[in-house]
Formats: C-alpha cells, structure tokens, sequence
C-alpha cells in the first residue's frame, strides 16, 4: 500500500516539474509563430520557378497558343541567337546608359530638395507643394508636352526617367527628415554641435533608412520609364527592339526583352537592398 502511494507521489512530482516546462516550450513555440519564420533558402525563386513552370506546361499541352506566347525554349534560343549577333548586348548597354543617367539626375535633385525641405520651414513651404502636386501627375502623362519642349531626342528620355525617380527619393527622404526623433535635436543643442557636425551625425544617419527605401521605388520607377519612352522615336535600346518586334509579330524576342527589363530590375534593387543591408546593420527588424 505504502509502495502504491509512493509512486502515485513520485508521478505527481515528475508530472507537476515537467508543466511548466512543456508550458514554457510552447510559449517559446509561440512567439516564434508571430513572426514571418527562418529565410528559405532561395525563397525568391519559388515564385518564378512556378511560373516558369505553369508556362513550360501549358506550351507543351498545346494550352498556350504560341502565336500569342512563345514556349519558354523558344525564347531561350531566340535570346541565344541575338546574344550571338550582338544585338541584346548592345541594346541592353543602350538602356542601362539611359536609366542611369535618368536615375543619377532624379536621385541627386531628390536628395538636395528633400534636404532643403526637410531643414527648413520656408524650404518646406516652398518646395513640397510643387513636389506633391508633381506627385499626383503620373510623369509618363508628361511625355507629350517634353516632347514639344525637347524634342524626341535622348534629352527627353532622360528627364522623363529622372522624373520619374524623383519623387519617391524627395517623398521618403523628406519623410525621413520629419521623423528624427526630437530628442536628438535637443542633445545636439545641448552638446553645442555645429551645423555641419548637426548634419553629419543627426541628420544624415536619421534620412538614410527613408532615402534607401525611396532609391527601391526610384529604381523601379527609372526603368518603368524607360519601357515607355523608348518607343518614342528611339533607334537603339530594348524598348526599339521590342518595337520593332511587334510589328513583325516576334513574340519571342518582345518576351526575350520583357525578360531583360525584369532581370534589370531584380538587380538594380538587389543592389539597394544590399547597401541597405550593410548600411543599416544596426538595425534588428522581422527580415533578420
């Protein structure tokens, strides 16, 4: 009998220690579920690949008429064939110049009037509204009137890539700005810094996260509008190549072209992504 209920103690005692055990384990199980989980690794190509795949699919099957959408291997040799020749090389080079300079010019005027704007309440009243109203008017809506302006030449291609880029670097860094905690303001006040020093160490650090995320939005916005003015009278770049496609009904190469605007893309942000990463390594968020 005294065995019996020694036992009974001895489970008690191993069933009470091991509660708060198990109830601690399910709440480290649950705070980890809040979050978006740990990096898959090669996630960003789940999407792509499922694409890539439903597409190989459908042209296999017939499902997919290839008049309207090229197979996938048909592109790859198409792509094959104009990197032989020479002509995707050279047309790629054509709209990277374009979209850089178009994206130096947007970012550099951005950055200077978000930063007059953002120090200055008579900058601020000056320049936004302008900005905001620029905001409200999509820039390809503009390419008319450039045109009567500039003409159809490079000029033209260019500020319209330019202001295109613009607002999203003025926009978030103008934000930026306006969010720095006060409190720094006030220590800087205290330490006597001076307005160079006030810039570098306060206001500079305090933009950057905005300024980076406007870059991500202005990289997209450049070669957004690019795909658009190079069909306007350009001689050269993917945008005339895909141009000159369509009116052959080449679906394949305009495909190979959609392609290269994509991977342009992907990379050039992919690059500000990285910067951001190694710049703002300080920072401890849900991306890891």
């Amino acid at each position: 009998m005294s065995t019996d209920l020694g036992r009974e103690r001895l489970s008690l005692t191993r069933t009470t220690k091991a509660a708060p055990a198990a109830g601690n384990a399910g709440r480290r199980v649950a705070r980890r579920r809040l979050g978006p989980g740990r990096p898959i690794p090669y996630g960003r190509a789940l999407g792509p690949l499922l694409l890539l795949a439903v597409w190989s699919a459908g042209s296999a099957t017939g499902l997919i008429d290839a008049r309207n959408l090229s197979a996938p291997w048909t592109v790859v040799t198409t792509a094959g064939d104009l990197i032989a020749d020479g002509r995707l090389q050279s047309n790629v080079w054509t709209s990277t110049e374009r979209a850089l300079s178009g994206l130096a010019y947007g970012t550099a005027a951005g950055l200077v009037l978000a930063l007059i704007a953002g120090l200055s309440r008579l900058g601020e009243g000056v320049i936004d509204g302008p900005v905001q109203i620029k905001r409200g008017i999509p820039s390809l809506a503009l390419i008319p009137l450039l045109i009567l302006w500039f003409g159809i030449g490079e000029s033209m291609k260019v500020i319209t890539i330019a202001l295109g880029a613009f607002v999203p670097v003025y926009i978030h860094t103008h934000n930026g700005l306006r969010t720095i905690d006060s409190r720094y303001v006030e220590l800087a006040e205290t330490l006597g810094l001076s307005r160079p020093r006030f810039l570098l160490h306060i206001v500079l650090p305090g933009a950057l996260p905005g300024f980076l995320l406007g870059m991500r939005f202005a990289v997209t916005a450049a070669w957004l509008a690019l795909a658009v003015v190079e069909q306007v009278n350009a001689t050269s770049g993917i945008g005339y190549m895909m141009g000159l496609a369509r009116t052959y009904g080449q679906t394949d190469i305009i495909i190979v072209g959609l392609v290269v605007y994509g991977l342009l893309g992907l990379l050039s942000d992919g690059l500000v992504r990285l910067v951001e990463r190694k710049v703002l390594s300080w920072r401890r968020t849900l991306a890891g």
